[in-house]
């Protein structure tokens, strides 16, 4: 039998999210509200051989540069991914994904009771209190957050 390769065509311009956990890289895309209607060229790969992990997502857009607050969603879905910037085919800047101290305005609470989930119109703030395990909790009302059931504002 003989051996084959995949090869993904390179992107001029956009970002590259290597080093995603196996098997979230759709999830990244749903949180990141990446879903092609804007035209950009998106290639996902899923469950790909590394050398470092067992396995990893990879995912490529083209045209599409994260903001901090796309940047600080991606570190709590996939703390280990990393963000290379592409222009005119060359990688011009390399970055891991780093847990801040606080997530403002980009998950909501999960207590239905709490004042961010009111018609108050109050922004959500986590605070991060075990970057390691991505523990969060709600700086208003104190509920420790599911990293996993997380809901997107």
């Amino acid at each position: 039998m003989q051996e084959s390769e995949l090869m993904v065509r390179r992107i001029k311009e956009g970002t590259v999210l290597d080093h995603i956990d196996e098997g979230k890289g759709l999830q990244v895309l749903n949180a990141l509200r990446i879903d092609g209607k804007d035209g950009s060229l998106i290639t996902i790969a899923l469950n790909v051989p590394s050398g470092k992990f067992k396995k990893k997502d990879i995912i490529k857009v083209e045209n599409k540069f994260l903001k901090d607050d796309d940047t600080n969603m991606l570190s709590v879905i996939a703390p280990k991914a990393t963000i290379n910037i592409i222009k005119d085919y060359k990688l011009v800047e390399k970055r891991r994904v780093a847990l801040p101290n606080e997530i403002d305005r980009i998950f909501r609470c999960s207590n239905p009771d709490c004042i961010t989930n009111s018609t108050e119109h109050i922004e959500s703030v986590m605070d991060v209190i075990d970057k390691e395990g991505r523990v969060l909790k709600c700086r208003y009302c104190s509920r420790v957050l599911d990293v996993n059931k997380l809901k997107y504002n």
